[in-house]
């Protein structure tokens, strides 16, 4: 028995960790990096440590760290959450050495199944389908523990053949996958791999599989008590990924008969049941038509366990803790019922490229008419030392289209200004005809780039018209200094406030709006943007709302609502000197006031190859003098734990190399210099 848990983990899932122990009766101890003394999760939890420094390696990597944290709080449980040490042998064996109840499976089954090329052979024993593979134990590629490529790939080519993927055979996550369709990709693929698998799990051996293209990922949720007993309760579809990382996930499949459903699940427990298996897991399967294939088996609670908690009710934490205690499982196979529908999106800091942003963000506003685990506050830094997952919005319906509206409408009172989120891009992909039809597999986002554009800013644009002519303070902002012109709102002495012209810039193009206060608007106002004949493009009655009051951490913008042909629309608009932010369907726009542009940054010169955010060089594939092509690679950046290579912006010679291999460089620094052909 415990009763102290110290959650190693940080963000929303050490929120939803705390919350469901502190509704067990348990005291709870957080742990923080540098980075987050005041986060969130610190300040929710009955005691707090300190592990480290900002890097994860120095914080919440470091099993030493972890156990003095331990010590030093009275903790005698840990729960590991996702990501981190989740699904690291050697932090539960040190915890079950230092006297400390490890809340997950026994470190051998984590060991066994953190493998891939070990959990393959597990699952071939319990008569679970698998691929067909090579493994570097099987095909003699390692000679006295050097990795020899060649022999690897020669065996993969000959028993294997084309298409491949190539992934870790350690560790998870969607790290360090590349797809190979001919010999020639081979050499990079591998080589590629071996490096990030070092990078992320200290482990450089591969699996090289068959690979499926236009397959779906369906994944079965398993619990199982100290006690012999197995369930499981129901499956999920994460078919909805980019860079094999999932962003949208949903329970029950909508595309899994029940003769498959019966099949994926059956195998599941078989599985959890032949290892040993205690607590909480995911088998996940790889669906191709009628046939499923074993993935890999995932130790720990998944990040996208609030869908299989929407559909059946139960609380998975709260069931991962009473197992610890030893307790046998509270509800038997029969007891499962799955009711309804349920969808989740993943909320992260990343642009329209998939690519991970850092910034403050300085407003946060999460929608009321759903279920969100996040732990993100206005004023908070996003940065680069941790995962770029802010939250998860999760909605659940009577049916799938049901639950699909709800989460429509939950994105659209999303707002997240400051930082770049694919918030926009979320509620796009969700209102789309081919996610309505259940038609993405694991390939459609990475194979179809910019499926989901933003429309015309039309409404975002009169939403920021209206802001920029209603001072934040009225009293302060019209001081007795600088008089009642001072302000352009149209306030004039003697008469009805003035018409005020505003032209605003996007995206390289000027918008001219004309805003008409006062009347019976009370704060509100009537905005019209001009099209380039001067005629009428859109005409919207801009209404402000009060705040949220749900005690929620107050945010810095201002909701307001847009009228436009007796319909209505959500926005949240924020004054940012001279230009202002509008969040509306997710997306966040921010205008330039078009007559007070400055250039803050001048243009880089052609060839000049800088780094896009703050990040480790990981890699420098050039030197000066060597002729280039465009496109490339001429070293690779690591930033929130992925790789982005830096490619040649056009053919010509490398005239400059300012970066080397373990650099930490910050955004926006020149790395190369291509001199262009000519």
């Amino acid at each position: 028995m415990f009763s102290t848990v110290l959650v190693a983990n940080r963000g929303e899932i050490a929120l939803r960790i705390i919350r469901a122990a502190r509704a067990a009766g348990l005291r709870t101890v957080a742990v923080y990096s540098d980075a987050d003394v005041d986060a969130p999760h610190v300040r929710a939890a009955d005691a707090a440590a300190r592990l480290g420094p900002a890097p994860a390696a120095a914080s919440y990597l470091s099993v030493t760290a972890l156990l003095a944290a331990a010590r030093a709080s009275w903790a005698d449980a840990v729960h590991p959450g996702y990501g981190f040490l989740a699904e690291d042998a050697a932090l539960a064996r040190a915890c079950l050495a230092a006297g400390l109840v490890w809340i997950g499976p026994p470190p051998d089954v984590v060991e066994l199944m953190g493998r891939k090329d070990a959990a393959r052979r597990a699952a071939q024993a319990a008569g679970v389908p698998v691929l067909p593979a090579v493994t570097e134990d099987e095909s003699g590629a390692r000679d006295h523990g050097a990795p020899d490529d060649a022999a690897l790939a020669a065996r993969a080519l000959a028993e294997v053949g084309l298409p491949l993927l190539v992934k870790p055979a350690a560790g998870g996550g969607g790290k360090g996958m590349h797809v190979v369709t001919g010999p020639d990709g081979m050499p990079a693929a591998l080589a590629a791999a071996r490096r990030e698998a070092v990078a992320a799990f200290g482990d450089g051996a591969l699996l090289l599989e068959r690979y499926v293209p236009g397959g779906r990922h369906v994944e079965v949720q398993v619990l199982a008590d100290a006690h012999g007993h197995v369930v499981h309760l129901g499956e999920r579809d994460c078919s909805v990924q980019r860079r094999h990382q999932k962003v949208v996930e949903e329970a029950p499949a909508p595309t899994v008969p029940p003769v498959l459903r019966e099949r994926l699940t059956g195998a599941a427990v078989r599985l959890a049941a032949q290892i040993g298996y205690v607590g909480a897991g995911t088998v996940e399967f790889l669906v191709a038509g009628e046939q499923a294939y074993f993935l890999e088996m995932n130790t720990r609670l998944q990040v996208e366990h609030p869908v299989t908690e929407a559909v059946t009710g139960l609380d998975l934490v709260a069931l991962q803790l009473a197992v610890a205690q030893g307790e046998p499982l509270p509800l038997r196979q029969e007891d499962v019922t799955v009711r309804g529908h349920a969808i989740e999106a993943r909320v992260y800091a990343e642009g329209p490229d998939f690519l991970p942003r850092a910034g403050r963000a300085t407003t946060v506003r999460w929608p009321d008419r759903a279920r969100v685990d996040a732990a993100l506050e206005p004023g908070q830094d996003v940065t680069t030392w941790y995962d770029p997952l802010l939250g998860k919005v999760i909605c659940h319906g009577a049916t799938r289209e049901a639950a699909r509206l709800r989460l429509v409408a939950a994105l659209d009172d999303t707002a997240i200004v400051g930082v770049t989120t694919n918030t926009g891009v979320l509620r796009r992909l969700l209102a789309s005809p081919a996610f309505t039809r259940a038609e993405l597999d694991t390939t459609w986002l990475d194979t179809h780039p910019g499926a989901f554009p933003p429309g015309p800013p039309d409404l975002a644009l009169c939403a920021g018209a209206w802001a920029l002519t209603r001072p934040r303070d009225r009293d302060a902002t019209r001081s007795a200094v600088e008089g009642p012109f001072a302000v352009a709102d149209g306030w004039r002495l003697g008469g009805p406030p003035a018409d005020v012209v505003v032209e605003l810039s996007h995206d390289g193009a000027r918008h001219r709006l004309r805003v008409q206060a006062g009347g019976a608007l009370t704060g509100g106002a009537r905005v019209t943007l001009v099209g380039a004949d001067g005629g009428l493009r859109r005409a919207v009655t801009v209404h402000p709302e009060a705040g949220p009051g749900d005690g929620r951490p107050a945010a810095a913008g201002q909701a307001v609502r847009l009228e436009v042909d007796g319909a209505w629309h959500r926005a949240v608009v924020e004054r940012r000197g001279d230009s202002v932010a509008v969040v509306h369907e997710g997306e966040a726009h921010v205008f330039a006031v078009a007559d007070r542009l400055v250039q803050a940054v001048a243009a880089p010169a052609d060839g000049l190859v800088s780094a896009p955010m703050p990040g480790l060089v990981r890699a420098v594939a050039v030197r000066a003098g060597e002729a280039v092509s465009a496109g490339q690679t001429l070293g690779v950046l690591e930033a929130m734990k992925m790789e982005m290579p830096l490619r040649a912006p056009c053919a010509g010679t490398v005239t400059r190399v300012t970066a080397a291999v373990g650099d930490q460089v910050e955004l926006g620094q020149p790395l190369f210099t291509v001199t262009e052909e000519v």
